[in-house]
């Protein structure tokens, strides 16, 4: 049995049917849910036995052939197992574009649907003349790019990496242009250069007042710079190790996955028509994530902290999404509670900050023991180490670069690792790697 009920957030089916465009325009109407299919209205899982991944392909095909306006990044198809059975998850996210209808109807009765409890029913003619004067008119696709001179070489990579053929469309799916054919917003964002950093600052205690370090990471692909991003943040991460036999024992300074929802979040779902970008702050006792604007209107705290709320980026999701740096839509809230309270979270009226508090060392040191030996290791031998275990081929070069240090002190505290029989070189210096022993 599933943990949720069939009610206004979400719907058993259990077999692919012709009302499924009817049950996702309601959804898109409304504040969002899921459809599952191969579930029986008690909340049963029974299974499909038919190809789920040709029956997922099928199912997004649907979805964004037949509903109008378009539908790219407010929906996600995802397959699950319960116990060796099988089922699809649709989730559907709050429209920004509402009223949604099917294609070739226009916005009638007969082609606009919502939710009204577990129930789908037509929408009357009073409701989509008033939900479509409160369109939202301002989402990036409609705005302008300030520059038109773009280009995409980052982003076009990162989609090779993920084998999707990148063709002379490739732009026009990713939905770069307005109706009058110029780069938009999403454009601007994605492209190999624009004029927005999103910063890095870090504090000697716990008010921003002493800064001791200040970094942007934008002013490219925001991709690029979500990357950039988490990386400077593994590195900023100590984890407090302890070796002994038979086992290892380790304390990370802060839950990075949470941290990576976090920050992958702020970018995704920030209001960039502002012209503000997120920020990352770390104080002594604290890392921060923010992001501009609030949560959508309608949908309240309760809601957002379940994981039900409006991609204020849809065509960002979808890039996201696509080079999986986001897994499942709503998933992100979720996973940061796993480790994290709900006091993490404080709404603004014009933005949302996330604060995470740092793990404290219950080591008394960091240490290794070989042979029954103690060894204290250095801050900059621990960090070596790690990553070394997090990158077997990196290069004294990228190690000096990440630690900024000279390349001269790499070799010296290598040296130093090796002897204590801590690491060793497996395989030449220019193609082979490293090994923790």
């Amino acid at each position: 049995m599933l943990d949720v009920i069939e009610d206004i957030r979400n719907e058993f089916k259990i077999k692919l049917t012709d009302n499924l465009e009817k049950e996702v325009i309601a959804f898109l109407n409304a504040q969002g849910g899921n459809v599952f299919i191969g579930v029986d209205d008690t909340g049963r899982v029974v299974g499909l036995n038919l190809d789920v991944d040709l029956l997922q392909r099928t199912i997004k095909d649907r979805i964004k052939d037949n509903i109008m306006p378009s539908t790219i990044g407010l929906y996600d198809v995802v397959v699950l197992d319960f116990e060796g059975k099988k089922y699809i998850k649709i989730i559907v996210a709050r429209g920004v574009e509402k009223p949604y209808y099917l294609k070739g109807m226009g916005m009638t009765p007969e082609s606009c649907f919502m939710r009204v409890g577990s129930a789908v029913q037509s929408m009357p003619y009073d409701i989509i003349n008033n939900t479509f004067a409160k369109r939202v008119r301002n989402s990036l696709k409609k705005i302008e790019a300030p520059e038109q001179d773009l280009t995409f070489t980052q982003l076009k990579i990162y989609y090779e990496e993920k084998k999707v053929i990148v063709n002379d469309n490739f732009l026009k799916q990713l939905g770069f242009f307005t109706k009058d054919g110029l780069y938009n917003m999403n454009a601007f964002l994605l492209s190999d250069n624009n004029d927005i950093p999103i910063r890095f600052g870090k504090y000697s205690g716990t008010q921003a007042t002493d800064l001791i370090e200040n970094e942007d990471f934008g002013c490219c692909s925001i991709v690029k710079a979500a990357k950039s991003m988490l990386e400077k943040l593994k590195i900023e991460n100590k984890i407090y190790t302890k070796v002994e036999y038979p086992e290892r024992k380790e304390i990370e300074m802060f839950d990075f996955d949470a941290v990576r929802e976090a920050v992958i979040n702020a970018i995704v779902h920030n209001d960039w028509a502002n012209g503000y970008a997120p920020k990352v702050e770390m104080f002594s006792d604290r890392l921060v994530v923010s992001s501009n604007g609030g949560i959508q209107d309608s949908v309240t705290e309760e809601d957002f902290l379940k994981g039900f709320s409006l991609p204020k980026n849809p065509e960002l999701m979808k890039v996201f999404r696509d080079l999986e740096l986001v897994e499942q839509m709503g998933t992100g809230i979720i996973r940061i509670l796993k480790s994290y309270s709900k006091q993490s979270f404080e709404f603004f009226p014009n933005f949302i900050r996330v604060s995470f508090p740092f793990k404290k060392n219950k080591f008394n040191k960091f240490n290794i023991i070989e042979s029954g030996d103690k060894v204290n290791l250095s801050i900059t031998q621990q960090e070596i180490v790690r990553l070394i275990s997090d990158n077997p081929k990196i290069t004294q070069k990228e190690l000096a670069r990440h630690l900024d240090i000279t390349v001269r002190a790499i070799q010296k505290n290598i040296k130093s690792l090796i002897d204590l029989e801590i690491i060793k070189r497996i395989g030449s210096d220019r193609k082979g790697k490293w090994h923790i022993c």
